[in-house]
């Protein structure tokens, strides 16, 4: 990618917690970009490090006990892991904005909604009520908020979920950030309003030109509005491909695994499912993280040496040292996990 159309360039960033119980690798040696304009989508299980990669980015991780120990995150021209405080103050917000898992918790309960974009306008904008009442005005509109003055007026716990999502929505893009970090935006909405949410963000990307880091567990989301994937395991990114090509050819087991315990029309009785749990953080597995849970995994290498995420197809980088073996797998139509 040239250097013009990359808006955000993370590298080798490596995140832990310093607990009691040990070190917990959270996140580690993640690489990838957001390309101007374009969604990227960051998926996997619950535990896989997806927000703390998130909270690094912004550098929301609380210290103590976490931690970036390494790496760079380059908004542009800047490191942000070299910005200082104040600096970085500047960037949450106005450069980069995040709607946060939870928006019922998120919101300050003791304050309207009105009051707290607003208030996020006069932060970032530097100018007066009257001017960050119009704004926020005109962003409810825009994020499908009906009767915007009357909602105005009322606190978050007047709200339902849907609307307050849409609340963060209008507080985290009304200061026009170039960077939308959306964490699991349509988590415990019902299938209408994820639609609906969905579809916003498509809007609004296609009419700013904003760049929307997705994080997700959720493939069928990812079908929806993402155009690039990357793929993460255990803290460490192990497929990164464009939309197209990973849904047609994942080449990790652990990709196909979750393509695979989709529920189909196909489907009948017990569903296949990749076995065990994504690993704890403290104990991380040598070699290959995904090796216990892996149809694949040889015992003499896969268990002793980490595979690097390198290039195995067209802009598709894998990091699996039986990525050959998948690929024909599929090509003669076996299936790599079963019921």
């Amino acid at each position: 990618m040239t250097t013009s159309n990359c808006l955000l360039s993370i590298r080798g960033l490596t995140t832990r917690f310093f607990t009691d119980e040990g070190v917990s690798r959270a996140v580690e040696d993640v690489s990838f970009d957001v390309p101007r304009g374009r969604t990227v989508a960051l998926v996997g299980e619950s535990g896989c490090g997806k927000t703390v990669t998130a909270l690094s980015i912004l550098r929301l991780v609380p210290d103590p006990p976490g931690r970036i120990v390494a790496g760079a995150v380059r908004l542009q021209d800047s490191d942000l892991l070299r910005l200082s405080e104040a600096e970085m103050r500047a960037v949450r917000g106005k450069r980069i904005s995040m709607v946060f898992q939870e928006p019922m918790t998120s919101l300050n309960p003791v304050f309207t909604v009105g009051d707290q974009v607003i208030e996020a306008v006069r932060l970032h904008e530097r100018v007066d009520r009257a001017e960050a009442l119009r704004r926020t005005l005109a962003m409810f509109r825009k994020v499908g908020i009906s009767d915007p003055e009357s909602r105005l007026r009322q606190y978050p716990h007047q709200m339902s979920g849907g609307m307050c999502q849409r609340i963060m929505m209008a507080m985290a893009l009304v200061c026009g950030p170039e960077l939308l970090i959306a964490d699991e935006p349509t988590t415990a909405l019902d299938v209408t309003i994820q639609a609906q949410i969905l579809d916003l963000l498509r809007d609004l990307q296609d009419d700013g030109g904003m760049s929307i880091l997705l994080i997700t567990h959720d493939l069928g989301v990812v079908a929806e509005v993402a155009h690039e994937v990357a793929v993460m395991y255990a803290g460490r990114i192990v497929e990164r491909a464009d939309i197209h090509d990973l849904f047609a050819s994942p080449l990790h087991p652990y990709t196909v695994g979750l393509f695979r315990s989709r529920p189909t029309l196909e489907d009948r009785g017990a569903l296949p499912f990749i076995p065990g749990t994504v690993p704890s953080p403290l104990a991380v597995p040598p070699g290959c993280a995904f090796h216990p849970r892996c149809p694949l995994a040889d015992a003499a290498r896969c268990t002793v040496d980490r595979p690097p995420l390198e290039l195995k197809a067209p802009g598709h980088d894998v990091a699996c040292w039986f990525a050959d073996r998948v690929a024909d797998l599929r090509a003669r139509r076996e299936a790599l996990y079963t019921t």
